[in-house]
């Protein structure tokens, strides 16, 4: 039986558990480590048990812990080369990474951690690089796309594949249009290396989801510019116009920002 919960989901810090009973993984660790310990036991999980680290790009929100999380707990780290040369220069990971602790994945290329096979793949972002997670496990694909500036071919087949899915959709169009933001910033969150608003979300999923998506999670919302029932609706609604109803044709749910989610079995 494969378990997922997701230990937070923004600008705050991002982090999410996978685990068969036998191998768990991380995928990002933004969180401090007395948050990541803290929000597992809770949960009847232990950070030890943690065999492997994947980073999807270099943003401090993604990567605070990693450092300590290789050295405290023995933890190989799992990243793009540019990724890793990004998480060393990044002021938030005080405790840098050796040689010991890095593996350089490649994108399209397979990685296996136990009982889990994972493949890299391109994002848009304006970090140092930035990739999403193939995962397959026990005849499940499980899939994660955030920090994604515009949907691509790429994200649209990793998509297509997945029967579980963890999607951005960060942002809603108008009230980044209205909100605090200066100028410059929401140029970038707008840009093709920024952030996937609620629209674009529910555009791709009513493309591109197909009958084997079970479940799909909205992730790394913002405090300022959404909130989890606009982004829920926004995209709700734009399934039922491609006539996909959430619920019946899969299960549609926001990730909080700061506290865990439950834990959720994922099955054939």
């Amino acid at each position: 039986m494969v378990k997922f919960l997701c230990l937070g989901s923004g600008s705050s810090g991002n982090c999410y558990f996978l685990t068969t009973g036998t191998t768990s993984i991380l995928v990002d660790a933004g969180l401090s480590m007395r948050s990541l310990r803290k929000a597992l036991q809770s949960n009847g999980f232990e950070l030890s048990s943690v065999s492997a680290v994947f980073v999807t790009h270099d943003h401090a929100d993604h990567i605070k812990s990693v450092g300590n999380l290789a050295n405290d707990l023995d933890i190989p780290i799992y990243a793009t080369q540019k990724v890793h040369l990004g998480i060393n220069r990044n002021y938030c990971v005080t405790t840098k990474l050796t040689e010991k602790h890095v593996r350089i994945i490649n994108k399209e290329e397979t990685v296996q951690v136990g009982e889990f096979s994972l493949k890299p793949f391109e994002v848009p972002h304006d970090s140092s690089d930035c990739v999403g997670y193939n995962i397959q496990v026990e005849g499940i694909t499980f899939c994660l796309v955030t920090d994604a500036g515009q949907v691509t071919p790429a994200i649209q087949s990793n998509v297509s594949q997945a029967n579980y899915l963890v999607v951005e959709s960060n942002h809603d169009e108008e009230m980044l249009a209205r909100g605090p933001y200066p100028a410059y910033l929401k140029g970038r969150i707008r840009s093709g290396r920024g952030h996937l608003s609620n629209r674009e979300c529910g555009n791709l999923l009513a493309e591109y989801a197909t009958e084997g998506l079970k479940h799909v999670w909205l992730c790394h919302l913002s405090e300022e510019n959404n909130h989890p029932e606009l982004a829920r609706k926004t995209v709700s609604t734009i399934l039922r116009s491609y006539g996909i109803v959430d619920g019946v044709d899969f299960k549609l749910e926001v990730l909080r920002r700061k506290t865990p989610s439950l834990v959720y079995e994922l099955t054939k």
